[in-house]
């Protein structure tokens, strides 16, 4: 047996899915070969994992119709090897039907062998297949909590991005300010990164043709840092541009798409000082 047909027998023994002859082959392979015990426990290793890494999940019906019908149409066995023929006509000299003995016919439930092996060898092909089956089954049982918790990762939107990076900076500093209709505005803020956020609850909705803007005001001239809009009176802006220590934040309401003056119009209704 060679290294390659080992690795089958392995991942059976790890599925649990090799028969007593195979078993037998295995476990002598393996005391012959004691180097390819880290075949077998790579393969352990690997079932053991698809079976504990991910909670119970029920599949939804779509995958599992679509699997059960990859198998269907996959091979199931292996290929059968004809290793004779039938004679077309007894010889002449064969006895006839009415000389010969009664011996009832003998149907062989064993196929064919080659090599004058005893026992018959599960395709080993086959048993990696199962393998990998039982791994993508694993991973489609965890697909829909996995891909859920990736995507919503991967598509996060920048101001909770910026706001994760200034609260995990080592001069991370906050400061909030109540709002007239009981809102508050807090203001989240590095000045080693340069960044701020603002994070608003009860701030009221606009009319139609008005946006928050914000701005940094530094010393007496005000830097505009981008428009937002509030859902439900809530919102989370990141500030344009880069943040310096003693940095005013503030808010007015301007026109749709910001002051096109670049300058504050309006009264700011958010005034949180940095310093």
């Amino acid at each position: 047996m060679n290294e390659q047909e080992f690795a089958e027998l392995a991942a059976g023994a790890a599925l649990d899915a090799l028969s007593p002859d195979d078993q037998q082959r295995y476990h002598a392979a393996l005391a012959a070969h004691p180097e390819w015990q880290r075949i077998a426990d790579e393969d352990a290793d690997s079932a053991a994992f698809l079976s504990t890494g991910v909670a119970p999940t029920v599949p939804s019906p779509d995958i599992r119709a679509a699997l059960l019908a990859r198998i269907a149409v996959t091979p199931q066995s292996g290929d059968v090897i004809v290793t004779g023929s039938a004679p077309d006509a007894l010889p002449e000299s064969a006895p006839d039907a009415e000389s010969a003995p009664d011996v009832a016919p003998v149907i062989s439930t064993q196929p064919s062998s080659i090599r004058g092996e005893a026992s018959p060898k599960a395709p080993a092909h086959r048993l990696r297949i199962l393998f990998a089956l039982a791994a993508c089954l694993a991973l489609l049982v965890g697909v829909g909590v996995g891909a859920v918790a990736v995507n919503e990762y991967l598509n996060r939107p920048a101001s909770v991005i910026a706001l994760q990076d200034i609260q995990a900076s080592g001069d991370a500093q906050q400061a909030s300010v109540p709002l007239e209709g009981g809102g508050t505005a807090t203001a989240h803020w590095s000045a080693s990164l340069g960044k701020s956020v603002l994070v608003t609850d009860g701030v009221p909705a606009l009319s139609e043709g008005e946006t928050y803007e914000l701005w940094y005001v530094r010393g007496e001239t005000p830097i505009p840092a981008g428009v937002f809009a509030v859902d439900d009176g809530a919102a989370t802006a990141v500030l344009d541009g880069e943040m310096h220590a003693g940095d005013v934040i503030a808010v007015t309401v301007e026109k749709a798409g910001g002051s096109p003056s670049g300058l504050p119009t309006t009264d700011p209704v958010v005034v949180i000082p940095t310093a």
